[in-house]
Protein backbone atom coordinates (compact mmCIF):
# COMPACT_ATOMS: atom_id res chain seq x y z
CA UNK A 1 0.00 0.00 0.00
CA UNK A 2 1.55 3.37 -0.96
CA UNK A 3 2.40 5.88 1.71
CA UNK A 4 -0.28 8.68 1.88
CA UNK A 5 2.31 11.43 2.25
CA UNK A 6 4.21 10.12 -0.78
CA UNK A 7 0.97 10.05 -2.80
CA UNK A 8 0.26 13.66 -1.91
CA UNK A 9 3.82 14.63 -2.89
CA UNK A 10 3.47 12.91 -6.27
CA UNK A 11 0.13 14.70 -6.82
CA UNK A 12 1.66 18.09 -6.01
CA UNK A 13 4.56 17.43 -8.37
CA UNK A 14 2.15 16.41 -11.14
CA UNK A 15 0.12 19.60 -10.69
CA UNK A 16 3.29 21.72 -10.67
CA UNK A 17 4.51 20.14 -13.90
CA UNK A 18 1.13 20.70 -15.56
CA UNK A 19 1.22 24.37 -14.58
CA UNK A 20 4.57 24.74 -16.34
CA UNK A 21 3.37 23.20 -19.60
CA UNK A 22 3.07 25.76 -22.46
CA UNK A 23 -0.13 24.30 -23.95
CA UNK A 24 -3.42 24.95 -22.15
CA UNK A 25 -6.56 22.81 -22.41
CA UNK A 26 -9.45 24.08 -24.51
CA UNK A 27 -11.45 25.06 -21.43
CA UNK A 28 -8.86 27.71 -20.47
CA UNK A 29 -8.08 29.10 -23.91
CA UNK A 30 -10.29 32.14 -23.37
CA UNK A 31 -9.02 32.97 -19.88
CA UNK A 32 -5.84 35.00 -20.55
CA UNK A 33 -6.63 38.56 -21.55
CA UNK A 34 -5.01 40.85 -24.11
CA UNK A 35 -7.37 43.78 -23.56
CA UNK A 36 -10.35 44.42 -21.32
CA UNK A 37 -11.36 47.46 -23.37
CA UNK A 38 -13.78 47.28 -26.26
CA UNK A 39 -12.75 48.70 -29.62
CA UNK A 40 -13.74 52.41 -29.57
CA UNK A 41 -16.26 52.03 -32.40
CA UNK A 42 -18.02 49.22 -30.53
CA UNK A 43 -18.06 51.22 -27.29
CA UNK A 44 -19.60 54.18 -29.14
CA UNK A 45 -22.27 51.99 -30.71
CA UNK A 46 -23.22 50.56 -27.31
CA UNK A 47 -23.38 54.04 -25.78
CA UNK A 48 -25.60 55.23 -28.61
CA UNK A 49 -27.88 52.23 -27.99
CA UNK A 50 -28.11 53.11 -24.29
CA UNK A 51 -26.48 49.86 -23.15
CA UNK A 52 -23.81 50.01 -20.42
CA UNK A 53 -20.70 47.86 -20.81
CA UNK A 54 -21.59 46.10 -17.55
CA UNK A 55 -24.49 44.47 -19.45
CA UNK A 56 -22.16 43.11 -22.12
CA UNK A 57 -19.74 40.19 -22.34
CA UNK A 58 -17.27 39.95 -25.22
CA UNK A 59 -14.48 37.59 -26.25
CA UNK A 60 -12.41 37.92 -29.42
CA UNK A 61 -9.74 35.27 -29.88
CA UNK A 62 -7.81 33.77 -32.76
CA UNK A 63 -8.80 30.17 -33.43
CA UNK A 64 -6.17 27.89 -31.92
CA UNK A 65 -4.68 30.62 -29.70
CA UNK A 66 -4.30 30.64 -25.92
CA UNK A 67 -5.07 34.31 -25.31
CA UNK A 68 -7.97 36.58 -26.15
CA UNK A 69 -7.41 39.88 -27.92
CA UNK A 70 -10.53 41.24 -26.21
CA UNK A 71 -12.17 39.90 -23.06
CA UNK A 72 -14.83 41.91 -21.25
CA UNK A 73 -16.97 40.46 -18.43
CA UNK A 74 -16.13 37.12 -20.02
CA UNK A 75 -16.43 35.00 -16.89
CA UNK A 76 -19.86 36.25 -15.86
CA UNK A 77 -22.95 34.10 -16.36
CA UNK A 78 -25.30 35.53 -19.01
CA UNK A 79 -28.52 34.34 -20.55
CA UNK A 80 -27.19 33.18 -23.95
CA UNK A 81 -30.61 32.75 -25.63
CA UNK A 82 -30.19 30.52 -28.70
CA UNK A 83 -26.41 30.39 -28.38
CA UNK A 84 -27.16 27.49 -26.03
CA UNK A 85 -27.86 25.54 -29.22
CA UNK A 86 -24.11 25.63 -29.90
CA UNK A 87 -23.52 23.47 -26.83
CA UNK A 88 -26.37 21.08 -27.62
CA UNK A 89 -25.50 20.61 -31.29
CA UNK A 90 -21.74 20.31 -30.83
CA UNK A 91 -22.08 17.84 -27.95
CA UNK A 92 -24.50 15.79 -30.06
CA UNK A 93 -22.20 15.86 -33.08
CA UNK A 94 -19.23 14.79 -30.97
CA UNK A 95 -21.19 12.15 -29.04
CA UNK A 96 -23.50 10.64 -31.65
CA UNK A 97 -21.54 11.29 -34.84
CA UNK A 98 -22.59 13.09 -38.05
CA UNK A 99 -24.34 10.02 -39.52
CA UNK A 100 -26.62 9.42 -36.53
CA UNK A 101 -30.28 9.10 -37.55
CA UNK A 102 -33.68 8.62 -35.90
CA UNK A 103 -36.27 6.01 -36.82
CA UNK A 104 -40.07 6.04 -36.75
CA UNK A 105 -41.89 2.72 -37.06
CA UNK A 106 -45.37 1.45 -37.84
CA UNK A 107 -46.24 -1.87 -36.23
CA UNK A 108 -49.38 -3.95 -35.80
CA UNK A 109 -50.79 -6.36 -33.25
CA UNK A 110 -51.57 -8.76 -36.10
CA UNK A 111 -50.33 -9.28 -39.61
CA UNK A 112 -52.72 -7.95 -42.27
CA UNK A 113 -54.64 -10.50 -44.32
CA UNK A 114 -55.97 -9.71 -47.81
CA UNK A 115 -55.44 -5.97 -47.24
CA UNK A 116 -57.28 -5.96 -43.89
CA UNK A 117 -55.61 -5.29 -40.55
CA UNK A 118 -57.97 -6.82 -38.01
CA UNK A 119 -55.98 -5.48 -35.10
CA UNK A 120 -54.40 -2.36 -33.63
CA UNK A 121 -51.96 -0.12 -35.47
CA UNK A 122 -49.01 1.28 -33.49
CA UNK A 123 -46.89 4.27 -34.51
CA UNK A 124 -43.66 4.25 -32.50
CA UNK A 125 -41.80 7.54 -32.22
CA UNK A 126 -38.02 7.56 -32.13
CA UNK A 127 -37.58 11.26 -31.39
CA UNK A 128 -37.07 12.32 -35.04
CA UNK A 129 -36.68 16.13 -35.05
CA UNK A 130 -37.55 16.37 -38.76
CA UNK A 131 -40.47 14.01 -39.40
CA UNK A 132 -42.30 16.43 -41.67
CA UNK A 133 -45.71 16.23 -43.32
CA UNK A 134 -44.25 14.72 -46.51
CA UNK A 135 -42.13 12.20 -44.60
CA UNK A 136 -45.16 11.10 -42.58
CA UNK A 137 -47.12 10.69 -45.84
CA UNK A 138 -44.30 8.55 -47.25
CA UNK A 139 -44.35 6.41 -44.11
CA UNK A 140 -48.08 5.75 -44.48
CA UNK A 141 -47.60 5.18 -48.20
CA UNK A 142 -45.28 2.29 -47.31
CA UNK A 143 -48.18 0.77 -45.41
CA UNK A 144 -50.46 1.09 -48.43
CA UNK A 145 -47.72 -0.32 -50.67
CA UNK A 146 -47.82 -3.47 -48.54
CA UNK A 147 -51.42 -3.85 -49.56
CA UNK A 148 -53.04 -2.60 -46.35
CA UNK A 149 -56.23 -0.70 -47.16
CA UNK A 150 -58.48 -1.27 -44.13
CA UNK A 151 -57.62 -0.88 -40.44
CA UNK A 152 -60.29 -2.24 -38.11
CA UNK A 153 -58.44 -1.85 -34.84
CA UNK A 154 -57.44 1.24 -32.86
CA UNK A 155 -54.57 3.66 -33.33
CA UNK A 156 -51.96 3.50 -30.57
CA UNK A 157 -49.06 5.93 -30.24
CA UNK A 158 -45.83 4.78 -28.61
CA UNK A 159 -44.33 8.04 -27.34
CA UNK A 160 -42.41 6.43 -24.48
CA UNK A 161 -38.89 7.42 -25.56
CA UNK A 162 -39.30 10.87 -23.97
CA UNK A 163 -40.97 11.59 -20.63
CA UNK A 164 -44.18 13.27 -21.84
CA UNK A 165 -45.45 13.87 -18.30
CA UNK A 166 -42.37 15.84 -17.25
CA UNK A 167 -42.41 17.78 -20.53
CA UNK A 168 -46.07 18.70 -19.92
CA UNK A 169 -45.33 19.67 -16.32
CA UNK A 170 -42.56 22.01 -17.46
CA UNK A 171 -44.86 23.51 -20.12
CA UNK A 172 -47.45 24.27 -17.42
CA UNK A 173 -45.34 27.35 -16.69
CA UNK A 174 -45.46 29.02 -20.12
CA UNK A 175 -42.45 30.80 -21.57
CA UNK A 176 -44.66 33.72 -22.63
CA UNK A 177 -48.30 34.58 -23.35
CA UNK A 178 -48.19 33.13 -26.89
CA UNK A 179 -48.69 29.38 -26.33
CA UNK A 180 -49.75 28.71 -29.95
CA UNK A 181 -46.65 30.24 -31.52
CA UNK A 182 -44.57 27.53 -33.24
CA UNK A 183 -41.47 28.37 -31.18
CA UNK A 184 -43.39 27.23 -28.09
CA UNK A 185 -44.10 23.72 -29.43
CA UNK A 186 -42.84 21.19 -26.91
CA UNK A 187 -40.70 18.18 -27.84
CA UNK A 188 -42.20 14.72 -28.19
CA UNK A 189 -40.99 11.24 -29.09
CA UNK A 190 -43.49 11.33 -31.96
CA UNK A 191 -43.12 14.88 -33.26
CA UNK A 192 -44.83 15.20 -36.65
CA UNK A 193 -44.42 18.31 -38.81
CA UNK A 194 -43.29 20.32 -35.76
CA UNK A 195 -46.94 20.00 -34.60
CA UNK A 196 -47.69 23.06 -36.70
CA UNK A 197 -50.60 24.20 -38.87
CA UNK A 198 -49.92 26.41 -41.90
CA UNK A 199 -52.85 28.78 -42.41
CA UNK A 200 -52.98 30.67 -45.69
CA UNK A 201 -55.20 33.76 -45.52
CA UNK A 202 -56.56 35.07 -48.81
CA UNK A 203 -58.28 38.44 -49.23
CA UNK A 204 -58.92 40.19 -52.53
CA UNK A 205 -57.67 43.77 -52.57
CA UNK A 206 -60.63 46.01 -53.33
CA UNK A 207 -63.01 43.34 -52.08
CA UNK A 208 -65.82 43.73 -49.57
CA UNK A 209 -65.10 44.44 -45.92
CA UNK A 210 -66.62 42.52 -43.01
CA UNK A 211 -66.31 39.22 -44.87
CA UNK A 212 -64.43 36.11 -43.81
CA UNK A 213 -61.16 35.81 -45.78
CA UNK A 214 -60.59 32.53 -47.58
CA UNK A 215 -58.64 30.08 -45.47
CA UNK A 216 -56.44 27.19 -46.61
CA UNK A 217 -54.99 24.92 -43.92
CA UNK A 218 -52.14 22.43 -44.36
CA UNK A 219 -52.11 19.88 -42.93
CA UNK A 220 -55.85 19.64 -42.32
CA UNK A 221 -56.24 17.22 -39.39
CA UNK A 222 -59.43 15.21 -39.87
CA UNK A 223 -60.34 15.52 -36.20
CA UNK A 224 -59.98 19.32 -35.95
CA UNK A 225 -62.94 21.68 -36.23
CA UNK A 226 -61.86 25.15 -37.42
CA UNK A 227 -64.22 28.10 -36.93
CA UNK A 228 -63.25 31.01 -39.19
CA UNK A 229 -64.58 34.15 -37.49
CA UNK A 230 -62.01 36.42 -39.11
CA UNK A 231 -63.33 39.56 -40.78
CA UNK A 232 -61.81 41.69 -43.52
CA UNK A 233 -61.38 45.44 -43.00
CA UNK A 234 -60.63 48.46 -45.19
CA UNK A 235 -57.54 49.44 -43.20
CA UNK A 236 -55.19 51.31 -45.54
CA UNK A 237 -52.02 49.59 -44.35
CA UNK A 238 -51.36 45.91 -43.78
CA UNK A 239 -48.90 46.62 -40.96
CA UNK A 240 -48.51 44.10 -38.16
CA UNK A 241 -51.51 42.06 -39.27
CA UNK A 242 -50.76 39.12 -36.95
CA UNK A 243 -51.20 41.36 -33.92
CA UNK A 244 -54.85 41.88 -34.96
CA UNK A 245 -55.63 38.15 -35.00
CA UNK A 246 -56.54 35.76 -32.21
CA UNK A 247 -56.51 31.97 -32.10
CA UNK A 248 -58.15 29.95 -29.36
CA UNK A 249 -57.67 26.21 -29.15
CA UNK A 250 -59.77 23.85 -27.04
CA UNK A 251 -59.45 20.10 -26.78
CA UNK A 252 -62.88 18.84 -25.80
CA UNK A 253 -62.93 15.41 -24.19
CA UNK A 254 -66.15 13.49 -24.63
CA UNK A 255 -67.06 11.15 -21.78
CA UNK A 256 -68.69 8.05 -23.22
CA UNK A 257 -69.99 7.12 -19.78
CA UNK A 258 -67.79 4.05 -19.46
CA UNK A 259 -64.60 5.75 -18.35
CA UNK A 260 -63.23 5.87 -21.88
CA UNK A 261 -61.67 9.30 -22.49
CA UNK A 262 -59.95 8.39 -25.74
CA UNK A 263 -62.45 10.26 -27.94
CA UNK A 264 -61.83 13.97 -28.46
CA UNK A 265 -63.11 16.80 -30.63
CA UNK A 266 -60.43 19.49 -30.84
CA UNK A 267 -61.58 22.95 -31.94
CA UNK A 268 -59.69 25.98 -33.21
CA UNK A 269 -61.45 29.36 -33.25
CA UNK A 270 -59.93 32.14 -35.36
CA UNK A 271 -61.05 35.73 -34.85
CA UNK A 272 -59.89 39.29 -35.45
CA UNK A 273 -59.57 41.82 -38.27
CA UNK A 274 -57.67 41.11 -41.47
CA UNK A 275 -56.98 44.11 -43.76
CA UNK A 276 -57.96 43.57 -47.38
CA UNK A 277 -54.68 45.21 -48.42
CA UNK A 278 -52.77 42.31 -46.86
CA UNK A 279 -53.84 40.10 -49.75
CA UNK A 280 -52.29 36.68 -49.19
CA UNK A 281 -50.41 35.95 -45.96
CA UNK A 282 -49.28 32.86 -44.06
CA UNK A 283 -49.95 32.26 -40.37
CA UNK A 284 -48.34 29.34 -38.51
CA UNK A 285 -49.89 27.97 -35.34
CA UNK A 286 -48.69 25.24 -32.98
CA UNK A 287 -52.15 24.12 -31.92
CA UNK A 288 -53.38 20.72 -30.69
CA UNK A 289 -51.77 18.19 -28.37
CA UNK A 290 -49.17 15.91 -29.90
CA UNK A 291 -51.45 12.86 -29.73
CA UNK A 292 -54.44 14.63 -31.31
CA UNK A 293 -52.26 16.19 -34.01
CA UNK A 294 -50.78 12.83 -35.04
CA UNK A 295 -54.23 11.23 -34.90
CA UNK A 296 -55.78 13.93 -37.09
CA UNK A 297 -52.99 14.01 -39.66
CA UNK A 298 -52.95 10.19 -39.79
CA UNK A 299 -56.67 10.12 -40.56
CA UNK A 300 -56.31 12.87 -43.17
CA UNK A 301 -53.46 11.19 -45.03
CA UNK A 302 -54.78 7.64 -44.69
CA UNK A 303 -58.05 8.71 -46.28
CA UNK A 304 -56.20 10.58 -49.06
CA UNK A 305 -54.21 7.40 -49.71
CA UNK A 306 -57.44 5.48 -50.20
CA UNK A 307 -57.41 3.66 -46.88
CA UNK A 308 -60.17 3.25 -44.29
CA UNK A 309 -59.87 3.40 -40.52
CA UNK A 310 -62.79 2.44 -38.29
CA UNK A 311 -61.04 2.54 -34.92
CA UNK A 312 -60.27 5.32 -32.49
CA UNK A 313 -57.26 6.96 -30.90
CA UNK A 314 -56.68 4.76 -27.84
CA UNK A 315 -54.70 6.90 -25.41
CA UNK A 316 -54.83 4.62 -22.38
CA UNK A 317 -54.72 1.23 -24.08
CA UNK A 318 -51.53 -0.74 -23.30
CA UNK A 319 -49.31 -1.69 -26.19
CA UNK A 320 -50.04 -5.23 -27.36
CA UNK A 321 -47.37 -7.91 -27.63
CA UNK A 322 -46.01 -9.17 -29.87
CA UNK A 323 -45.87 -6.41 -32.47
CA UNK A 324 -45.17 -6.94 -36.17
CA UNK A 325 -43.19 -4.27 -38.08
CA UNK A 326 -44.87 -2.98 -41.24
CA UNK A 327 -43.13 0.28 -42.19
CA UNK A 328 -40.22 2.45 -41.14
CA UNK A 329 -38.93 5.96 -41.75
CA UNK A 330 -35.39 7.21 -41.16
CA UNK A 331 -34.49 10.83 -40.55
CA UNK A 332 -31.77 12.78 -42.36
CA UNK A 333 -28.34 12.42 -40.71
CA UNK A 334 -27.42 14.49 -37.67
CA UNK A 335 -25.07 16.69 -39.72
CA UNK A 336 -28.11 17.91 -41.68
CA UNK A 337 -30.30 18.19 -38.58
CA UNK A 338 -27.88 20.53 -36.80
CA UNK A 339 -27.80 22.77 -39.88
CA UNK A 340 -31.54 23.29 -39.55
CA UNK A 341 -31.21 23.87 -35.82
CA UNK A 342 -28.39 26.40 -35.96
CA UNK A 343 -29.05 28.21 -39.23
CA UNK A 344 -32.75 28.80 -38.51
CA UNK A 345 -32.62 28.57 -34.70
CA UNK A 346 -35.33 25.89 -34.60
CA UNK A 347 -36.26 25.52 -30.94
CA UNK A 348 -38.30 22.34 -30.97
CA UNK A 349 -35.66 20.54 -33.07
CA UNK A 350 -33.01 21.59 -30.56
CA UNK A 351 -35.16 20.30 -27.71
CA UNK A 352 -35.66 17.01 -29.55
CA UNK A 353 -31.89 16.69 -29.91
CA UNK A 354 -31.35 17.60 -26.26
CA UNK A 355 -33.71 14.83 -25.10
CA UNK A 356 -32.09 12.43 -27.57
CA UNK A 357 -28.81 13.01 -25.75
CA UNK A 358 -30.61 12.03 -22.55
CA UNK A 359 -32.14 8.94 -24.14
CA UNK A 360 -28.79 7.80 -25.55
CA UNK A 361 -27.12 8.44 -22.20
CA UNK A 362 -29.71 6.23 -20.51
CA UNK A 363 -29.27 3.54 -23.13
CA UNK A 364 -25.50 3.52 -22.81
CA UNK A 365 -25.37 3.66 -19.02
CA UNK A 366 -28.54 1.73 -18.11
CA UNK A 367 -27.99 2.49 -14.45
CA UNK A 368 -31.27 1.20 -13.10
CA UNK A 369 -31.15 -2.45 -11.92
CA UNK A 370 -34.79 -3.06 -12.82
CA UNK A 371 -34.14 -1.72 -16.31
CA UNK A 372 -31.18 -4.08 -16.71
CA UNK A 373 -33.28 -7.04 -15.60
CA UNK A 374 -36.18 -6.29 -17.94
CA UNK A 375 -34.18 -4.81 -20.82
CA UNK A 376 -36.28 -1.65 -20.75
CA UNK A 377 -35.43 2.00 -20.33
CA UNK A 378 -37.46 4.68 -18.63
CA UNK A 379 -38.44 7.69 -20.74
CA UNK A 380 -35.73 10.33 -21.05
CA UNK A 381 -36.20 13.68 -19.35
CA UNK A 382 -34.46 17.05 -19.47
CA UNK A 383 -32.61 16.04 -16.30
CA UNK A 384 -31.16 13.04 -18.14
CA UNK A 385 -30.06 15.31 -20.99
CA UNK A 386 -28.35 17.62 -18.48
CA UNK A 387 -26.52 14.61 -17.00
CA UNK A 388 -25.45 13.56 -20.48
CA UNK A 389 -24.04 17.02 -21.22
CA UNK A 390 -22.29 17.22 -17.84
CA UNK A 391 -20.64 13.85 -18.47
CA UNK A 392 -19.56 14.95 -21.95
CA UNK A 393 -18.10 18.23 -20.67
CA UNK A 394 -16.11 16.36 -18.02
CA UNK A 395 -14.86 13.86 -20.59
CA UNK A 396 -13.72 16.68 -22.88
CA UNK A 397 -12.15 18.59 -19.95
CA UNK A 398 -14.40 21.58 -20.50
CA UNK A 399 -15.11 23.31 -17.20
CA UNK A 400 -18.25 25.49 -17.30
CA UNK A 401 -19.05 26.10 -13.59
CA UNK A 402 -21.67 28.77 -14.32
CA UNK A 403 -23.65 26.58 -16.75
CA UNK A 404 -27.40 26.35 -16.10
CA UNK A 405 -29.45 24.10 -18.38
CA UNK A 406 -33.22 23.87 -18.80
CA UNK A 407 -34.08 22.58 -22.28
CA UNK A 408 -30.93 22.97 -24.37
CA UNK A 409 -32.50 25.35 -26.90
CA UNK A 410 -32.00 28.72 -25.22
CA UNK A 411 -35.75 29.38 -25.18
CA UNK A 412 -35.50 29.89 -21.46
CA UNK A 413 -35.34 32.52 -18.75
CA UNK A 414 -33.15 30.28 -16.58
CA UNK A 415 -30.34 29.02 -18.83
CA UNK A 416 -26.93 30.61 -18.27
CA UNK A 417 -23.48 30.44 -19.88
CA UNK A 418 -20.46 32.74 -19.96
CA UNK A 419 -18.62 34.21 -22.92
CA UNK A 420 -15.48 32.38 -21.75
CA UNK A 421 -17.29 29.04 -21.86
CA UNK A 422 -18.71 29.72 -25.31
CA UNK A 423 -15.26 30.69 -26.58
CA UNK A 424 -13.77 27.52 -25.05
CA UNK A 425 -16.50 25.46 -26.71
CA UNK A 426 -15.76 27.04 -30.09
CA UNK A 427 -12.03 26.48 -29.61
CA UNK A 428 -12.63 22.82 -28.81
CA UNK A 429 -14.82 22.43 -31.88
CA UNK A 430 -12.15 24.11 -34.02
CA UNK A 431 -9.65 21.39 -33.07
CA UNK A 432 -12.14 18.54 -33.60
CA UNK A 433 -12.00 16.49 -36.83
CA UNK A 434 -15.76 17.16 -37.07
CA UNK A 435 -15.13 20.92 -37.23
CA UNK A 436 -16.24 21.25 -40.90
CA UNK A 437 -19.67 19.76 -40.14
CA UNK A 438 -20.10 22.02 -37.12
CA UNK A 439 -19.07 25.25 -38.83
CA UNK A 440 -21.23 24.39 -41.85
CA UNK A 441 -24.25 24.33 -39.52
CA UNK A 442 -23.85 28.01 -38.58
CA UNK A 443 -25.55 30.87 -40.42
CA UNK A 444 -23.32 32.56 -42.99
CA UNK A 445 -23.45 36.34 -42.67
CA UNK A 446 -25.19 37.99 -45.59
CA UNK A 447 -25.99 34.60 -47.15
CA UNK A 448 -28.42 32.42 -45.18
CA UNK A 449 -30.21 31.60 -41.95
CA UNK A 450 -30.68 34.17 -39.23
CA UNK A 451 -27.63 36.12 -40.52
CA UNK A 452 -28.97 36.51 -44.06
CA UNK A 453 -29.79 40.21 -43.65
CA UNK A 454 -26.66 41.12 -41.69
CA UNK A 455 -23.33 42.12 -43.24
CA UNK A 456 -24.92 41.71 -46.63
CA UNK A 457 -22.65 41.60 -49.68
CA UNK A 458 -22.04 45.06 -51.06
CA UNK A 459 -23.04 46.89 -47.88
CA UNK A 460 -20.49 45.68 -45.32
CA UNK A 461 -17.14 43.92 -45.14
CA UNK A 462 -17.17 40.38 -43.84
CA UNK A 463 -20.17 39.15 -45.80
CA UNK A 464 -19.75 35.47 -46.56
CA UNK A 465 -16.78 35.26 -44.18
CA UNK A 466 -18.58 35.02 -40.82
CA UNK A 467 -20.20 31.81 -39.57
CA UNK A 468 -22.27 33.20 -36.72
CA UNK A 469 -25.00 31.77 -34.48
CA UNK A 470 -27.48 34.36 -33.27
CA UNK A 471 -29.66 34.45 -30.19
CA UNK A 472 -32.45 36.78 -29.16
CA UNK A 473 -35.09 36.99 -26.45
CA UNK A 474 -36.74 39.92 -24.73
CA UNK A 475 -33.76 41.52 -23.01
CA UNK A 476 -31.18 39.29 -24.71
CA UNK A 477 -29.17 39.70 -27.91
CA UNK A 478 -26.19 37.47 -28.66
CA UNK A 479 -23.85 36.29 -31.41
CA UNK A 480 -21.04 33.75 -31.41
CA UNK A 481 -19.04 31.89 -34.01
CA UNK A 482 -16.12 32.15 -36.41
CA UNK A 483 -15.01 34.85 -38.83
CA UNK A 484 -12.15 34.77 -41.31
CA UNK A 485 -10.55 38.21 -41.43
CA UNK A 486 -9.20 39.87 -44.54
CA UNK A 487 -5.73 38.47 -43.79
CA UNK A 488 -7.07 34.92 -43.90
CA UNK A 489 -6.90 34.36 -40.13
CA UNK A 490 -9.81 32.65 -38.40
CA UNK A 491 -11.13 34.42 -35.32
CA UNK A 492 -13.59 33.35 -32.64
CA UNK A 493 -16.09 35.94 -31.50
CA UNK A 494 -18.64 35.98 -28.67
CA UNK A 495 -20.86 39.00 -27.91
CA UNK A 496 -23.57 38.68 -25.24
CA UNK A 497 -25.98 41.42 -24.18
CA UNK A 498 -28.42 41.10 -21.27
CA UNK A 499 -30.29 44.40 -20.94
CA UNK A 500 -33.85 45.71 -21.44
CA UNK A 501 -32.57 47.53 -24.56
CA UNK A 502 -30.73 44.46 -25.89
CA UNK A 503 -32.59 44.56 -29.20
CA UNK A 504 -30.75 47.78 -30.07
CA UNK A 505 -27.33 46.10 -29.68
CA UNK A 506 -27.26 44.57 -33.17
CA UNK A 507 -25.40 47.53 -34.64
CA UNK A 508 -22.68 47.23 -31.97
CA UNK A 509 -22.38 43.51 -32.72
CA UNK A 510 -22.05 44.19 -36.44
CA UNK A 511 -19.44 46.86 -35.73
CA UNK A 512 -17.40 44.29 -33.79
CA UNK A 513 -17.72 41.80 -36.65
CA UNK A 514 -16.40 44.42 -39.09
CA UNK A 515 -13.58 45.33 -36.71
CA UNK A 516 -12.54 41.69 -36.40
CA UNK A 517 -12.77 41.26 -40.17
CA UNK A 518 -10.46 44.26 -40.76
CA UNK A 519 -7.93 42.57 -38.45
CA UNK A 520 -5.36 45.39 -38.41
CA UNK A 521 -5.07 45.62 -34.62
CA UNK A 522 -5.21 41.89 -33.91
CA UNK A 523 -2.01 40.11 -32.94
CA UNK A 524 -2.35 37.03 -30.79
CA UNK A 525 0.40 35.01 -29.09
CA UNK A 526 -0.02 31.31 -29.89
CA UNK A 527 0.51 28.37 -27.57
CA UNK A 528 4.11 28.11 -26.42
CA UNK A 529 5.12 31.58 -27.61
Amino acid sequence: MPCPSLSRLVLRLAVSILMLLPCAPASSLAQETYSERLPPAVARALKQAGIPETAVAVVVQEAGATRAQVSLNAGQAFNPASLMKLLTTYAALDTLGPAYAWQTEILASRLPVAGVLDGDLVIRGGGDPKLGFEQFWLLLRQLRARGVREIRGDLLLDRSLFDAEKIAAAAATPFDDQPLRPYNVTPDALLVNYKTLRLQLLAEQGGKANQAPDLLVEPRPANLAILNRLRTTNATACGDWKAQLQAEYTEYIEDAGNGDTGSASPQLILSGDYPLNCGEQTWHLGAMSHAQYVHGVFRQLWQELGGTFSGRLALDKPLPAPLYPLARSESPPLAEIIRDINKYSNNVMARQLYLTLGAEWLRRNNLDQDERLHQTLRPASAADAARALSAWLAQRQLHFPELVLENGSGLSRQERLSANSLAALLQHAWQNPLMPEFIASLPLAGIDGTMKKRLQTGSAPGAGQAHIKTGSLDGVSAIAGYIRNRHGQWQIIVFLVNHPQAATAREAQDVLLRWVYDGDTLSTPRAGH
